[in-house]
């Protein structure tokens, strides 16, 4: 009997009889909630900064601040969803989905209307209009995205069975990624100058999709795990804080999601004036995303079998380490043109899709060792304090790029920008993301859960949640 049996028995045997078992709707329907996160969430990420500083003519140290400001915001308002969904009763759809369903209209639509310009008005209604529609997107994304990053761990107790469904949610992510990577540019760019219709356009249809997919995510997922409601006690959460402080696994996984947040926003901002400027190939960023989409997805086959040998930890760190040097390599390569440039890229992100694929999983077995050590099970307010530090990681990420961008000179007014912008532009675009994935490599490389310590602590999770039965 393999090691991971008895948490499935010990964990399902009682619903056994009324609970479909975990199989492919359930990963296919968690794939779709990513899939559906993601179609605004790469968008704003990949165009709204380009589309601020050209189209509603904002500074790009101003849109900084407004994605650092917004950012701070998210990154509270997601603890106090966390713990607002804790203290909310399971219904007969399970305890996070329901969310799902009730937030996703509202957040698409705030998602449409940021990528909207009314004619005839001024850039001060315009600044004003960014900061409102953005600040509102990111407080309901939290909404949305909170229950469904907490759903991973009531969906299958088996850490295996987790990180399936992480690299699935991974996948979807991915899917749209490549989805707006390689036809975002085509469709938003005319003459390699972007367009406030087409922009709208394309942000009405994803939106469209996006609640398609939540729809799908809500129908083909079932929690098997019961979570109750949590009563408000005076200083509960400060007591979950402490507690948190003294989780190891919690801290180190807290910093590296804060710092790979930080490597891919800069990252993702940079490119679009990487490509656009320095290489003077704005239509590049579609080719862009379908190589290193394509590279990541070279992964998905080696990801469950290569984690099942040597463990989560394991291969992230040797990834994550891999993708450093090739990005930190790239800085020294000047002299390459755009398509060496994007396949030697395409390297880096190989390495990074075995930490992608997998990272999420990484939070279930953080929310595991917390109920292990205080007998608490909290899925939403633990996976709102991790997703807490990903969003300040989006605010120091925003703020640091649009800081960065108009630090080495970029003037959106110019047709082509001087070569010591293009310089700073394509060091912010490869050494910069080459330093910060190395101080990812390190955080993961003394998180403590390696593979005997993670199998060990589900078996002896399920032995303490039957003692306490």
């Amino acid at each position: 009997m393999s090691m991971r049996e008895p948490v499935l028995q010990q964990e399902e045997q009682s619903q056994s009889n009324t609970v479909r078992p975990f199989g492919w709707r359930d990963k296919f329907g968690y794939l779709l909630g990513d899939f559906g996160n993601d179609f605004f969430f790469i968008l704003t990420s990949s165009f709204l900064m380009v589309f601020y500083t050209d189209i509603f003519h904002i500074s790009a140290a101003t849109v900084g601040v407004l994605f650092m400001i917004a950012r701070l915001w998210d990154a509270f308002a997601d603890v106090a969803w966390g713990r607002f969904i804790d203290t909310r009763p399971a219904t007969k759809n399970g305890k996070f989905k329901p969310w799902i369903f009730r937030m996703s209209f509202p957040l698409v639509i705030t998602g449409v209307l940021m990528f909207t310009t009314i004619p005839g008005m001024s850039d001060g209604f315009y600044l004003a209009w960014a900061f409102v529609t953005y600040i509102i997107w990111g407080t309901l994304y939290s909404t949305v995205n909170i229950p469904y990053g907490s759903m991973a761990s009531v969906i299958s107790a088996d850490p295996v069975e987790r990180t399936t469904l992480s690299t699935w949610r991974t996948i979807g992510a991915s899917l749209a990624g490549l989805l707006i990577g390689v036809l975002g540019p085509m469709i938003v760019f005319v003459d390699n100058k972007i367009s406030a219709d087409r922009m709208f356009m394309t942000a009405l249809v994803f939106g469209v999709l996006a609640i398609a997919c939540y729809m799908g995510c809500y129908k083909l997922t079932t929690e098997r795990i019961q979570v109750p409601a949590k009563e408000i006690e005076k200083g509960a959460f400060l007591r979950s804080i402490k507690s948190l402080v003294k989780n190891k696994p919690f801290l180190w996984i807290l910093g590296a999601s804060l710092m790979i947040m930080v490597t891919q926003f800069i990252t993702q901002a940079v490119n679009t004036y990487l490509f656009k400027d320095y290489f003077s190939n704005a239509s590049a960023l579609s080719l862009v995303s379908l190589i290193q989409m394509a590279s990541m997805f070279i992964t998905v086959p080696l990801v469950k079998p290569l984690v099942a040998k040597f463990g989560k930890k394991e291969v992230s760190v040797v990834g994550v380490g891999a993708a450093a040097v090739i990005f930190t390599l790239l800085f020294f390569l000047k002299e390459l043109t755009v398509m060496p440039f994007i396949f030697t890229m395409a390297l880096g992100m190989v390495g990074m899709g075995f930490y992608s694929f997998v990272n999420w999983a990484f939070i279930s077995d953080v929310i595991d060792y917390h109920e292990y050590l205080t007998s608490l099970r909290e899925d939403a307010t633990v996976y709102s304090i991790v997703s807490m530090s990903r969003k300040v990681g989006q605010a120091l990420a925003g703020g640091i790029g649009g800081f960065a961008i108009a630090a080495v000179g970029y003037n959106a007014a110019l047709g082509t920008q001087p070569q010591e912008v293009l310089d700073g532009i394509h060091m912010l675009g490869t050494l910069v993301p080459g330093i910060l994935y190395g101080i990812v490599a390190l955080l993961l490389f003394l998180y403590p859960l390696n593979k005997k310590r993670t199998n060990q602590l589900a078996l002896d999770l399920a032995a303490k949640r039957e003692l306490n039965k």
